[in-house]
């Protein structure tokens, strides 16, 4: 029983660095974002590849040039042995540059993580891409009975409404 506790307590872990991801891109969390990846982890998203202590910068800047962003994770399949450990998930991402460009990506990636000093960290990524497809973003007109739904600028870091989990 252990020994499954334990399984149990390393997937949840891993799981929340993979959906730790997506929220500090979207809040731009340089920070939190660096924390999901060891510094020497191999990263390969075709338009990028090399180290994870490049790749976070480099994406965390590519992610201020876009005036809205949004990072879905979900279905992530988790394997552990040990501590190290496979993932495969599936994300659904769009992003918009002024108000002209939107673009919805969908597409999965392969992770390995390692457990070092107790903590789950990614080691090795690769992404995936599905499928991609312009979309017309209809948000900032939003309407509700009552009036208009909420759509904070999140155009730089430190937002108020971020919360660090």
């Amino acid at each position: 029983m252990e020994k499954q506790l334990q399984e149990l307590l390393d997937k949840q872990a891993i799981n929340e660095v993979i959906q730790r991801i997506g929220r500090t891109m979207d809040w731009l969390d340089d920070e939190g974002q660096a924390s999901c990846y060891w510094p020497d982890a191999a990263i390969d998203f075709g338009f990028f590849v090399g180290r994870a202590d490049a790749y976070v910068p480099f994406v965390m800047e590519h992610e201020r040039k876009a005036t809205k962003r949004f990072h879905m994770m979900s279905s992530a399949s988790i394997k552990v042995e040990g501590a190290r450990a496979e993932a495969e998930s599936y994300g659904i991402t769009t992003g918009s540059v002024g108000s002209q460009i939107n673009l919805m990506f969908g597409g999965r990636y392969l992770d390995e993580f390692e457990k070092r000093d107790g903590e789950w960290r990614i080691s090795k990524r690769m992404y995936i891409l599905d499928w991609m497809k312009p979309f017309e973003d209809h948000s900032a007109g939003a309407q509700m009975e009552g009036g208009s739904m909420n759509t904070p600028d999140i155009s730089k870091a430190g937002h108020e409404l971020y919360r660090a989990m």
